[in-house]
């Protein structure tokens, strides 16, 4: 073999390894990129599988909470009925004022102490909206402990 000969083919050997060098250096750094890939696919798995059980508690939470909410909204309808039917008093601690009329001693009025309709209507509904807002504010401290506090 001619000198000549021995140089092309120490040319092509050398081209080969270089190829070669590149060639492994693009694989690993598509490894590298693949693992990259997984990992942060995994991270985003872990995450959506998070946020779906908080969103489960979530709902619990929410069920629980209007549930309450709704057995105290019909106990309080309950009451109001039985109220307005007269089967139930409602107690209070009231002063009756002299009507203007004067009665016998010992002789009681031909009526009792009674609320107004009014007045009973917005003794229901204060009853409700604090019974709402107990609810809501129990559910919102049991969000924040189990959820954002985790």
């Amino acid at each position: 073999m001619t000198p000549k000969a021995w140089l092309i083919i120490g040319a092509e050997l050398l081209l080969s390894l270089l190829l070669i060098y590149i060639l492994l250096g693009q694989i690993s750094s598509e490894k590298n990129r693949a693992d990259d890939a997984t990992s942060l696919a995994k991270q985003r798995q872990e995450t959506i599988d998070d946020m779906t059980v908080r969103q489960r508690d979530v709902a619990t939470l929410d069920a629980k909470y209007t549930g309450e909410l709704a057995d105290a909204k019909k106990q309080l309808e309950n009451l109001q009925r039985c109220v307005s039917t007269g089967k139930c008093g409602l107690h209070i601690n009231a002063k009756c004022p002299a009507n203007g009329t004067t009665s016998a001693p010992g002789m009681d009025d031909a009526t009792g102490p009674r609320l107004t309709d009014a007045a009973e209507r917005d003794y229901f509904t204060l009853r409700e909206r604090i019974e709402t807002v107990t609810s809501q504010l129990t559910g919102l401290q049991a969000y924040v402990r189990e959820q954002c506090l985790k």
